[in-house]
């Protein structure tokens, strides 16, 4: 089962997250976006990190999500005449009756799929809304074991104004379960707001990969050409590396 967002998390999420990833994977989604011809599809477009740039530089992009919450921080920045692009819908049984030139799994959503099967599903699901020589790009942190091993108590990862003179910060600890290889992440967001602090918390699970086992992964699926590399600027894997970034893509056979 993947966790939906709590409504709380949804609503600060953009002033977290375009301070700690935009630097990270902006720009190379947009790249790859601006470069398809066709349809876009983000899967987890949450509340439109990605989405919006992409749909205001005239892309042809929907979007889809199975956070209510996220949905609708992200319905509140959209023309009506717009909304038709986003769906609750999730990564393993979505549906259009049309096909994607371009899908995209951005910021690890991949990793909240603990399930094996429900990986193979939701890969195979993605392929089939692939036209022929689509593509689709998905990304996972690389373990850093000593992390793994240690974990986080308590670590304060961000602390920003949400509105003039109003603050919120959020809290991070990690809990990792090595033989089920998965990381118990705990969220404590504490915000002022009409001179009173609250706070709110949210535990999710994540699922972590490593490079033979993502190859085994794909392989197992319906895609038959793959590639990953070690950065988003498609430098290839090395001891430096911090993500993989996959690129699989859509090779159907030719007829008889």
């Amino acid at each position: 089962m993947i966790r939906t967002y709590p409504k709380n998390f949804a609503r600060f999420y953009d002033t977290i997250y375009h301070h700690l990833r935009d630097a990270v994977d902006n720009q190379y989604f947009q790249n790859e976006i601006k470069h398809t011809s066709g349809k876009v599809l983000e899967i987890g477009v949450g509340t439109g990190r990605l989405f919006l740039n992409a749909l205001n530089q005239g892309a042809d992009i929907y979007g889809l999500d199975i956070s209510e919450a996220m949905l609708d921080v992200l319905y509140k920045k959209l023309q009506q005449e717009q909304h038709y692009r986003l769906s609750l819908q999730n990564i393993i049984d979505f549906t259009f009756d049309f096909k994607f030139d371009l899908v995209i799994a951005p910021f690890r959503v991949i990793m909240h799929l603990l399930d094996k099967e429900e990986q193979i599903k939701a890969i195979d699901n993605v392929y089939n809304h692939l036209n022929n020589k689509g593509r689709f790009i998905f990304d996972t942190f690389i373990p850093d074991l000593n992390q793994l091993i240690k974990g986080n108590n308590n670590q304060l990862d961000f602390e920003g104004e949400y509105d003039s003179g109003q603050k919120v910060r959020r809290f991070v600890s990690t809990y990792p379960d090595l033989i089920n290889q998965t990381i118990q992440v705990n969220f404590h967001l504490e915000w002022e707001e009409n001179n009173v602090l609250n706070h709110d918390d949210w535990i999710l699970p994540l699922r972590f990969f490593f490079r033979y086992e993502l190859e085994h992964l794909i392989e197992r699926s319906k895609f038959k050409k793959y590639k990953i590399f070690g950065d988003y600027k498609g430098n290839e894997l090395n001891q430096e590396s911090k993500d993989f970034i996959i690129i699989c893509q859509k090779q159907e056979q030719a007829m008889p």
